[in-house]
C-alpha cells in the first residue's frame, strides 16, 4: 500500500470515529417545535425520536378533533425537520461539507 493510500485510510478512520462520537452527542441534545401559536410543542432529540409533547387545554376540543391531530403532526415535523438539519450542519464540519452517500 502506498504512503498516501494509508493517510487517506487513516484520515477516513479518524472521521469515523468523529462521526461516532458526534452521533452519540446529539443523541443527548433536544430541539423544539410549536404549532398553532405554541398551541402544540413538540421536543425530538438529535436521533430524530419523539421526547415529549405538549398540547395546551385550550387547544383540545371534542368537535374539532381534525384540527388538533393537524396541529400534533405540525409540530412533530417541524421537529423532525429541524434535528435533521441540526444533524446535517454538524456532520458537515466533520465531512467538510462533503455529502457522503448513506451518511445521513
Amino acid at each position: 500500500m502506498s504512503k498516501s493510500m494509508g493517510n487517506i485510510m487513516k484520515q477516513a478512520q479518524q472521521m469515523q470515529q468523529k462521526m461516532g462520537r458526534l452521533q452519540q452527542e446529539l443523541e443527548g441534545r433536544e430541539v423544539e417545535a410549536s404549532a398553532g401559536g405554541g398551541m402544540v410543542t413538540a421536543v425530538v432529540n438529535g436521533k430524530q425520536q419523539l421526547l415529549s409533547l405538549k398540547i395546551e387545554k385550550s387547544v383540545v376540543d371534542p368537535e374539532d378533533v381534525d384540527m388538533l391531530q393537524d396541529l400534533v403532526v405540525a409540530a412533530v415535523n417541524e421537529a423532525i425537520k429541524k434535528s435533521q438539519e441540526m444533524m446535517q450542519e454538524e456532520m458537515g464540519k466533520i465531512t467538510g461539507g462533503f455529502n457522503i452517500p448513506g451518511l445521513f
